[in-house]
C-alpha cells in the first residue's frame, strides 16, 4: 500500500511549501538594470514573497507533487532527493512567472544536493549506472539549454541553463525515459501557448523575447518523473 507515503509527502511537501514565502522574501536582490523596453518592471522579492495568494498555492502545489511522488515511488530512498527539492521547484516557478529571473542562490545549492545524493547513494547500492546516467543527462541537457540559449532563438535566458543541468541531473538518476519525456514536456507546455499568441498577435518576434521558461521546465520534469517510463513502456523501448 503506498497512500501512507502519498500522505507522508502530503505532509513533508506542504510543510516545506509554507516556507516558500519566507524564502522568496529572503532572497538577495540582483543588480539593478535598466527594464527591457515594453516589460514592466521587476517586483522586490520582498514584495513577492508577500503576495497572499503564494501560500496556499505554495502548499498545496507541493502537498500535490509530494503526494504523487509518494505514491509512485513508495518507501524508497529516491524520496530524500525528491521531496525536499519539490518546494523548491515551486519557489523557483512562482519567481520566475513573475520576474523572469532564477535565482543562483537557490539553483546552485539546489544541483550540488542533487549530485551529493548520487555520490553518497553510489558507494551504498554499489551501482555507479545511476550516478553515471545523471551526470551524462545534467551534461547533455546543458549543452542543449546553452545553445538554445547561446543563438538567443528560445527566448530564454540562462538562469534556464542552470535549472536545466539540475532537472538533467534528477530526471538522469532516474532514467533516459525521463529525461526524453521531461523535456519534451517542458518544450510543449512552453512553445504551444506562446506560439498561439504570436498567431493571434500575428507578431513574430513575440517568440525571440525573453519569457518565463522555469514552471515550464519544473513542471515537464514532473511530468517526466510520472510518466517518463510508462510512455517509454508504451512505445516500445
Amino acid at each position: 500500500m503506498t497512500w501512507p507515503v502519498a500522505l507522508a509527502g502530503a505532509v513533508a511537501c506542504g510543510a516545506g511549501g509554507a516556507l516558500v514565502p519566507a524564502l522568496v522574501r529572503r532572497l538577495p536582490e540582483p543588480p539593478h538594470e535598466p527594464p527591457v523596453e515594453g516589460e514592466p518592471p521587476k517586483p522586490a522579492y520582498a514584495d513577492l514573497g508577500a503576495r497572499p495568494q503564494l501560500l496556499p498555492l505554495a502548499v498545496v502545489s507541493s502537498a500535490a507533487v509530494g503526494t504523487s511522488l509518494g505514491a509512485l515511488l513508495g518507501w524508497d530512498w529516491w524520496l530524500l532527493l525528491l521531496w525536499p527539492l519539490v518546494p523548491v521547484g515551486v519557489l523557483l516557478a512562482w519567481v520566475d512567472w513573475h520576474t523572469r529571473l532564477l535565482p543562483r542562490v537557490v539553483v546552485l545549492p539546489a544541483t550540488a544536493y542533487a549530485l551529493a545524493f548520487g555520490l553518497v547513494r553510489w558507494p551504498l547500492t554499489g551501482d555507479h549506472a545511476e550516478l553515471l546516467r545523471g551526470i551524462v543527462a545534467l551534461l547533455a541537457v546543458r549543452t542543449l539549454f546553452w545553445l538554445l540559449w547561446r543563438v538567443r532563438q528560445a527566448g530564454m535566458g540562462f538562469g534556464d541553463v542552470r535549472l536545466s543541468a539540475l532537472l538533467g541531473l534528477v530526471l538522469g538518476y532516474a532514467g533516459w525515459a525521463e529525461v526524453v519525456v521531461g523535456l519534451y514536456a517542458a518544450f510543449l507546455g512552453f512553445a504551444l501557448p506562446f506560439l498561439l499568441l504570436a498567431v493571434v498577435r500575428r507578431d513574430r518576434g513575440l517568440m525571440r523575447r525573453s519569457h518565463p521558461f522555469g514552471p515550464f521546465l519544473v513542471a515537464g520534469a514532473w511530468v517526466g518523473l510520472l510518466v517518463g517510463s510508462p510512455v517509454a513502456t508504451a512505445l516500445g523501448y
